[in-house]
C-alpha cells in the first residue's frame, strides 16, 4: 500500500529533512507524515490592529510594515528586531534563533502578514518568532481558513521546521498521491456513517477551508482507526481461543471438592461463582485461556484464583502467581498459605530477597513436581526457575509487566500454560476493550457478605481536632487507622503536610506507651518496611503512617479507618485503592479525605466522586473524563493504545459501535476472504507486520 511506502522514495524531499523526521517525531513512510495529524487550528480569515491586541488573545494576525531591523546584544546572546506598524499603532517582532536566516530573507517597508503569540514586556507588546509572509490580495483569498498546527520539538524549531513547513510538505505529499491512496473500506461500510474517502481525509485533517470539512474528515480518520483497533483485537481474541494450543484440565478432582466443601473461608458470590464457570469452560478445552478478571477492590478475585490453580493441581499440573512487588507477593503468599495447607498442598515464595540457600530447595521441589504452587515477583522470570509441568500462571495487576517480561512465563513448558490476569484497578468498558480486547474478560462485581460500604466524607484543615478525637475513639474500640501522606520530606514550591511532621505531630497526639505508632514509606530499607508492616498487622500498633507504598499489599481486617492527607494531590484511582485497604472486615469503616480550602475545578470533582460513589468502576469512568486514557492502566506497554486522532473518553460511542461493527463483519466472514473484505483484510495485513501478537509467545 503507498501508505507504507518510504519518504526517501519521495526525491523532493531533501535527506536531512527526511532524518530529522525520523529523528524528532517517528515519521519513515508516507502513512506517518499524513498520520501526523494538527493538534488545533487557527481562524486564519480574522486580521487585528496592532491597538486591538490584548491579554485575552493567545494568537494574532496582523497586516502592516516593517522597518527598523536591528541586531542587538553580544555574540551568543544576540537578538533581532524589527518593528512592524499599521494605522492604529506598533509592535516590535523579536528573533532569538534562527537569526541570520531572518536577516537574509526580511525586508524594509515591505507590507508581510504577521501571525504569532503576543507578550507584555515592560508594558510594551511583541511577538516572539512570528510567522511572516509577504501579503497579497490573491493568495489571502486562497489560504485555507482554518490553518493547523503541528506538535513541534525544539531540534524541529532550530531547524525552522514549523506549522508551516509541515502544511507545505504535507501538501506536496497528497498532490503527488492523488488517486493512488487506497480505500480500506467497503462502499458500504462508508454508506451506513456516510464516511468520506480516505483520500479526501487526509488532504481535509490538514488543510480544511471550513469546520464541516474538518468535521468530516475527522470522523472518517477516527472510525477509520477504532474499527481497525476492534477489528485486529477481535482476529487476536479469536486466534487465542482456538488455535493456540494448550493443556486440558479434563475434571474437577479432590483438592477442588474439599476446599468447596470443607475449607471456603466465606460463601461465594454469585459473580465469583459465574466466573468460576468461565475459567472451567476455558480451561477444560485444549486451547489456552487468556482471561482478564476485572474486579473491584475486595471484590474476591484472589480466591477465584485460587481455586482456579485447584483446578489445575487436580489435573496433574503446577500453578504459579507473578506480583509487581515483594510487599503484593507476600501479601498472596501469607493469604494462599492458609488455604493450601487446609488442603495438603505445598506452596513456596520466591522474590529477589530470598537468598541463594533458600532458593535451593525452592528449585528442587518446582523440578521434581513436589511444589504444587509458587507465589512471587519477577524471580519467577529467571531461567534457573524451571517446573515441573506448569499448567496455569496468575498475573496480579499485570499492567506493571512489560510484554516481553510475562511472554518469558509462557516458555516455562512444552505448551503455553493458561493464563488468569488479575486487575484490581476497575477499567472503564471502553478502555477494557481497547487495551485488552485481544482477551476475554470477566468481571466481579459483588462484594462479599457481610462487607459494609465505607464511608467516606471530605474535611479541611480546621477540622483536624475533630478528625483526631475520631480516630481515639475507634482506637479505644480496638480498631486500627491508617494516616496516608504524599511527600515524604519538605517541598518549598507544594504547600502540604509531609509524612515526618504528620508522624511527629501524630506521636504528639497520641504518646506511647499508651498508643503505637509505625511509619512505613519507600526510602526504608526493606527489612525495616517488613519489621513495621508485620507489627501492625499484627495489632503491636494502633497507626500506620505511611506513603502510597501500602497503595496495594496490605490486608489488614481490624483496620478500620483511612485518612489521606491532602488528598488533593492524589488521582481517583490512587484514592480508591488507598480506600481499599479498609472496609475488609465486619466493622464499618470510614475514609477521610482532607484537604485545604484552595481546591482545582478537578481536584473538587475527584473528592465529591469519592464521597459520593464506592463504585470503582464509576469512579474509573470520572478518571478517564478528566484525565483521558493517557497511561491509565500502563499502556505503553501493550501496543494497543497507539490512537493517533481518536480519543478513548470523548470517542467513547464510536468506539462502541466500532467494537458492534467488527464483531458483525467476523461473525460472517472470520478470515475476511469475501471480495467485499479485500480492503479490509489489506488494511489489517499492514497493522499486522506492527503489532505482535504477545498472547501468542511460547
Amino acid at each position: 500500500m503507498l501508505l507504507s511506502v518510504s519518504l526517501q522514495s519521495f526525491q523532493a524531499i531533501p535527506p536531512k529533512r527526511i532524518a530529522l523526521l525520523k529523528k524528532e517525531c517517528g515519521i519513515e513512510t508516507v502513512g506517518d507524515l499524513l498520520q501526523y495529524y494538527p493538534f488545533r487550528y487557527v481562524d486564519r480569515t480574522k486580521f487585528y490592529q496592532i491597538r486591538e491586541i490584548s491579554e485575552e488573545l493567545p494568537y494574532i494576525q496582523l497586516i502592516g510594515k516593517i522597518d527598523q531591523i536591528r541586531l542587538q546584544g553580544v555574540k551568543h546572546k544576540q537578538r533581532l528586531t524589527a518593528r512592524l506598524s499599521d494605522t492604529s499603532g506598533s509592535i516590535e517582532l523579536v528573533w532569538f534563533q534562527g537569526i541570520k536566516y531572518i536577516q537574509q530573507n526580511i525586508q524594509n517597508g515591505i507590507e508581510y502578514v504577521v501571525f504569532g503569540k503576543p507578550t507584555l514586556f515592560q508594558q510594551n507588546w511583541n511577538i516572539a518568532h512570528p510567522e511572516l509572509e509577504i501579503y497579497s490580495a490573491e493568495k489571502a483569498k486562497l489560504a485555507p481558513r482554518l490553518q493547523p498546527v503541528y506538535p513541534g520539538t525544539e531540534a524541529l524549531k532550530r531547524a525552522r521546521f514549523d506549522s508551516k513547513a509541515f502544511s507545505v510538505l504535507i501538501s506536496q505529499v497528497i498532490n503527488k498521491c492523488r488517486g493512488k491512496i487506497e480505500e480500506s473500506l467497503p462502499d458500504s461500510v462508508r454508506q451506513m456513517l456516510n464516511l468520506i474517502a480516505l483520500e479526501d481525509a487526509f488532504r481535509l485533517i490538514h488543510a480544511p477551508s471550513n469546520p464541516e470539512e474538518l468535521q468530516k474528515a475527522e470522523l472518517r480518520l477516527k472510525f477509520e482507526e477504532l474499527f481497525f483497533l476492534q477489528l485486529r483485537l477481535l482476529q487476536l481474541n479469536q486466534i487465542n481461543r482456538t488455535s493456540i494450543k494448550g493443556f486440558s484440565f479434563g475434571k474437577i478432582g479432590n483438592y477442588f471438592n474439599d476446599f468447596y466443601k470443607n475449607h471456603l473461608p466465606f460463601e461465594l458470590t454469585g459473580a465469583q461463582k459465574k466466573v468460576l464457570k468461565q475459567i472451567r469452560s476455558d480451561v477444560a478445552r485444549p486451547i489456552q485461556m487468556n482471561r482478564l478478571i476485572q474486579g473491584d477492590v475486595g471484590s474476591g478475585k484472589t480466591i477465584v484464583a485460587f481455586m482456579s490453580m485447584l483446578m489445575a493441581i487436580d489435573n496433574g499440573y503446577q500453578a504459579c502467581l507473578m506480583a509487581p512487588t515483594e510487599i503484593l507477593a507476600q501479601q498472596h503468599y501469607s493469604g494462599l498459605k492458609d488455604l493450601a495447607s487446609a488442603v495438603g498442598l505445598n506452596i513456596g515464595l520466591l522474590t529477589g530477597s530470598v537468598k541463594k540457600k533458600d532458593r535451593r530447595p525452592i528449585h528442587a521441589q518446582l523440578q521434581s513436581g513436589e511444589m504444587h504452587i509458587l507465589v512471587g515477583t519477577h524471580a519467577l522470570l529467571e531461567d534457573e526457575v524451571q517446573f515441573d509441568n506448569l499448567g496455569l500462571v496468575v498475573i496480579d495487576e499485570q499492567h506493571r509487566f512489560g510484554v516481553a517480561q510475562r511472554a518469558r512465563l509462557w516458555a516455562k513448558n512444552t505448551l503455553p500454560p493458561h493464563v488468569l490476569i488479575m486487575s484490581a484497578t476497575p477499567i472503564p468498558r471502553t478502555l477494557a476493550m481497547t487495551l485488552y480486547g485481544d482477551l476475554d474478560i470477566s468481571v466481579i462485581d459483588e462484594l462479599p457478605p457481610g462487607r459494609k460500604p465505607i464511608q467516606t466524607t471530605h474535611v479541611y484543615e480546621q477540622d483536624r481536632h475533630r478528625v483526631l478525637a475520631f480516630i481515639r475513639d475507634q482506637i479505644n474500640l480496638g480498631r486500627q487507622i491508617y494516616v496516608v501522606y504524599p511527600l515524604i520530606e519538605e517541598s518549598e514550591q507544594m504547600d502540604y503536610k509531609n509524612l515526618m511532621d504528620g508522624f511527629n505531630h501524630l506521636t504528639d497526639y497520641f504518646p506511647s506507651p499508651k498508643y503505637q505508632l509505625s511509619i512505613v514509606h519507600g526510602k526504608l530499607p526493606a527489612a525495616d518496611k517488613e519489621f513495621e508492616m508485620h507489627r501492625f498487622v499484627k495489632h503491636q500498633t494502633n497507626i500506620m503512617v505511611a506513603t502510597t507504598v501500602i497503595e496495594v499489599g496490605v490486608n489488614v481486617p481490624n483496620a478500620s479507618v483511612m485518612i489521606i492527607e491532602s488528598a488533593e494531590r492524589f488521582g481517583l484511582s490512587q484514592l480508591h485503592q488507598l480506600r481499599g485497604r479498609v472496609g475488609r472486615g465486619a466493622d464499618q469503616s470510614y475514609c477521610i479525605l482532607m484537604t485545604g480550602f484552595k481546591l482545582s475545578k478537578e481536584a473538587r470533582t475527584r473528592l465529591e466522586t469519592m464521597v459520593e460513589t464506592n463504585d470503582g468502576f464509576k469512579i474509573a469512568e470520572v478518571d478517564l473524563m478528566l484525565r483521558g486514557p493517557g497511561d491509565l492502566q500502563g499502556t505503553q506497554q501493550s501496543g494497543n493504545l497507539d490512537l493517533k486522532i481518536a480519543d478513548i473518553s470523548k470517542d467513547n460511542k464510536l468506539l462502541i459501535y466500532c467494537r458492534e461493527l467488527a464483531v458483525k463483519v467476523l461473525e460472517t466472514d472470520p478470515e475476511l476472504i469475501l471480495d467485499i473484505h479485500a480492503p479490509m483484510r489489506k488494511k489489517l495485513d499492514s497493522l499486522k507486520q506492527k503489532y505482535q501478537n504477545w498472547g501468542r509467545i511460547s
